[in-house]
């Protein structure tokens, strides 16, 4: 039982501590592992096995299993709760001051005792290993780590920010073991050491192996004694054959939205034995555009780009209704969420308006345009998206468009370096509120390296925003920093999807693992002896 917490909070549960969060019954965590072991399958892959890098969904696969972090979003809840701390609030109103208490007794996998030591080093080494694939940019608010005693960490902040608490309890705020990570670089020989509900027990390109970690304190109660996760690396069609065999039991992401649209239209006798578990999502993917780019870098064209795009054809014909249309930065449910790019764009093509916005930039011939993307990272209906837009494109008359799709490293590279003029990026929120959609995109180091800047946005608005505490409040002006990004148009947004797992009968506990905080909880699964 947990003590009830004052909460500022937004529409869905969203909000910031207003006082000190804390926990009742410290190490109350049921670590036994009693169940069945349960084996899964996925189609992503793991980035890193180190937190201070891995910032995509196969990698969180690990890190939430294996890391702990201070504080952490309980099941079906939005607001963070305490974790490896007993107790974490800000010490006054500036929010500006985050002070956290460790619980008693903690403990890595290798034995050795977690204090606040370990906790400031975890902190300090991301931000100073700083990783372009990492999550160094949503700790970037910290100026100063103090560790008054071995249970004691206290954050002085560059700024108030009220979504500091958030951030933390996410992957960024992973604990390690100070001394078997080093200090300004990445660990890669596939070891990890935690605290966190599981261990890690063997990984390669095939599976990793978890088993349930003795050592654990915290709130998770564990439902089966190991989890099994085999990689299928983008092959969805290889993942529904297993899941389908019973080779696993169920398949996390990755399956191709033709089959779970094929298997929820199907009778429960003629799906051979597996259901679909859906739920609420937050994740998205945008069109970006390099703004220096000789041809996206016309706001002519990406207006005329906008004015053809028929989200509704590709949610449809791609994504097999999985996904709905986006016509916004931030997501539907999320606070703050308008339409601008509906209410400037419309929901249907407008060849007109596109010719118009075309020659009104001096274009008068056809615009050749190459759509860029990769084929695994965001999903395996990303290519086959971008073809179904650049026929769009193409049907009006207006364009020569066409998609190439690289490896994922050549992919990166390619959009650090600025050579790509249209690219995809989608995007899995690491936590439920309209910072997370604003701040990476659009402050002045970004994350998507398309060289749009905004000083309203990103020296005003975003400050304002993060500063306030009681999040319904900036709703205003995220609103505005919606209405000026459709403007400008340095991002198209697309969809926003749902989240799905097909499991075999028998298997319980998926839809903890598919809410709105997107955390992968393998401590949930359960598996009847049936």
């Amino acid at each position: 039982m947990r003590k009830r917490h004052q909460w500022l909070a937004g529409p869905l549960g969203v909000g910031v501590v207003a006082g000190l969060l804390t926990g009742c019954g410290s190490g109350d965590g049921d670590a036994a592992g009693t169940g069945e072991p349960v084996v899964m399958g996925t189609t992503d892959e793991v980035q890193s096995l180190d937190p201070a890098s891995g910032y995509n969904v196969g990698s969180w696969l690990v890190f939430n299993n294996v890391f702990q972090s201070l504080i952490s979003f309980p099941r079906g809840s939005t607001t963070p709760e305490p974790e490896a701390a007993k107790s974490c609030g800000f010490k006054d109103s500036s929010s500006s001051v985050y002070s956290c208490v460790l619980k008693d007794d903690l403990k890595f996998s290798n034995g050795n005792s977690l204090t606040s030591k370990d906790v400031a080093y975890s902190f300090e080494r991301t931000l100073r290993i700083n990783d372009p694939k990492g999550p160094a940019y949503l700790l970037s608010s910290i100026k100063k780590i103090e560790t008054p005693d071995e249970k004691t960490v206290v954050f002085r902040l560059r700024k108030t920010d009220a979504t500091f608490p958030m951030k933390i309890a996410s992957n960024a705020g992973a604990i390690v073991d100070h001394t078997e990570y080093p200090a300004d670089q990445l660990r890669e020989d596939n070891e990890v050491v935690g605290s966190g509900v599981y261990v890690l027990d063997s990984f390669d390109k095939k599976e990793a192996a978890f088993s349930v970690n003795p050592e654990y304190q915290g709130s998770a109660k564990v439902q089966n004694s190991g989890v099994t996760v085999k990689s299928f690396h983008g092959n969805q069609a290889a993942l529904k054959r297993a899941v389908q065999k019973g080779e696993v039991d169920l398949a996390y992401r990755g399956l191709a939205a033709k089959d779970i649209y094929e298997l929820e239209n199907t009778t429960t006798q003629n799906r051979g034995g597996v259901k679909v578990v859906d739920g609420a999502s937050a994740e998205v993917m945008h069109m970006v555009f390099n703004m220096k780019d000789p041809v996206a870098g016309k706001l002519g064209v990406r207006k005329a780009i906008a004015y053809l795009i028929d989200r509704t054809a590709l949610v449809r014909d791609v994504y097999q209704r999985t996904a709905e249309p986006l016509y916004s930065v931030i997501p539907a449910g999320i606070t703050g969420h308008k339409t601008p790019y509906f209410d400037k764009y419309g929901d249907r093509p407008q060849r007109d308006k596109a010719e118009a916005a075309l020659r009104e930039a001096g274009i008068n011939g056809k615009v050749k345009l190459t759509l860029w993307t990769t084929p695994v990272r965001f999903g395996a209906a990303t290519v086959p998206a971008f073809q179904e837009i650049a026929q769009q494109l193409n049907a009006s008359g207006l364009f020569q468009a066409e998609v190439k799709s690289v490896p994922l490293d050549e992919y990166d590279a390619g959009v650090r370096a600025g050579k790509y003029g249209v690219y995809v990026r989608g995007w899995l929120p690491d936590y439920p509120d309209p910072d997370i959609f604003i701040t990476p995109f659009f402050s002045k180091n970004n994350v998507i390296s398309n060289n749009y800047e905004s000083k309203r946005i990103a020296e005003e608005l975003i400050p304002a925003t993060v500063a306030e505490a009681n999040r319904p409040v900036t709703a205003r002006k995220f609103a505005e920093i919606q209405s000026i990004v459709a403007d400008d148009l340095p991002v198209l947004p697309l969809w926003q999807g749902k989240q799905y797992a097909v499991a075999r009968e028998g298997i319980f506990g998926i839809e903890w693992s598919l809410d709105a905080s997107t955390v992968p909880r393998f401590w949930e699964l359960s598996k009847s002896e049936d």
